[in-house]
C-alpha cells in the first residue's frame, strides 16, 4: 500500500470493520410497557472476569435505546451457526422480531431465544454516551450454556463460521 492508496477516516473505519470478524450476540430486554424488545450486538467483549462484567455498545437511535438504563436487566445470547435465521430475524425489523416460537418468557420474565450456543443473565451497570451511540456495561448474574456448535460470525457484510488453523 502506497501513500497514494490512503483512504479517508471514514472510509478507513468502514471498511476495516468491514473485514473484522465479530461474533453475533443478541441483547433483549422488556420495553416500560412490559413488551420484548431486542437487538443484534457485534460488540460484545468481557470488560471483567472478577466480578464478571460483558459490554456492548448500542446507538443512541436504536429501537430498544429507551429501555436500557442503569439496573435494567437484560438476556445475552451468543449464536452459533445453528441459529442463522435467527439472527436475521433479530437484524430485521424491530416490530418483528419477536413474531414466532423462537423465544420464551425467561427469567425476570426477559425474552430468552431458545436453543442459542448461550445466554447469559446481566444487569446493566454503566452506560457512557459517546456522540449518538453508548457504551453499556453488564454485571453477569448467571447464565446456561447450550449444544456445542460453531460460533457464528459477521464479516464483510455477511455471516460466516470460524475455522481453525
Amino acid at each position: 500500500m502506497t501513500p497514494s492508496d490512503a483512504l479517508s477516516p471514514s472510509q478507513a473505519f468502514l471498511e476495516s470493520f468491514r473485514r473484522h470478524g465479530a461474533g453475533i450476540a443478541v441483547v433483549t430486554l422488556l420495553k416500560k410497557d412490559g413488551s420484548p424488545t431486542g437487538f443484534i450486538a457485534t460488540s460484545l467483549a468481557s470488560l471483567s472476569a472478577n466480578p464478571p462484567v460483558a459490554t456492548f455498545n448500542m446507538a443512541q437511535t436504536a429501537s430498544s435505546w429507551s429501555s436500557v438504563a442503569i439496573d435494567t436487566p437484560v438476556l445475552i445470547h451468543l449464536l452459533s451457526t445453528d441459529n442463522l435465521e435467527l439472527a436475521k430475524k433479530m437484524a430485521g425489523e424491530s416490530d418483528q422480531r419477536f413474531d414466532g416460537s423462537h423465544w420464551e418468557k425467561g427469567p425476570g420474565g426477559l425474552p430468552l431465544l431458545t436453543d442459542v450456543h448461550a445466554w447469559m443473565s446481566a444487569t446493566v451497570v454503566a452506560i457512557t454516551e459517546v456522540e449518538f451511540s453508548a457504551m453499556v456495561a453488564a454485571r453477569v448474574t448467571g447464565g446456561v450454556l447450550g449444544n456445542p456448535s460453531q460460533p457464528l460470525v459477521y464479516s464483510e457484510r455477511d455471516y460466516r463460521t470460524v475455522a481453525s488453523i
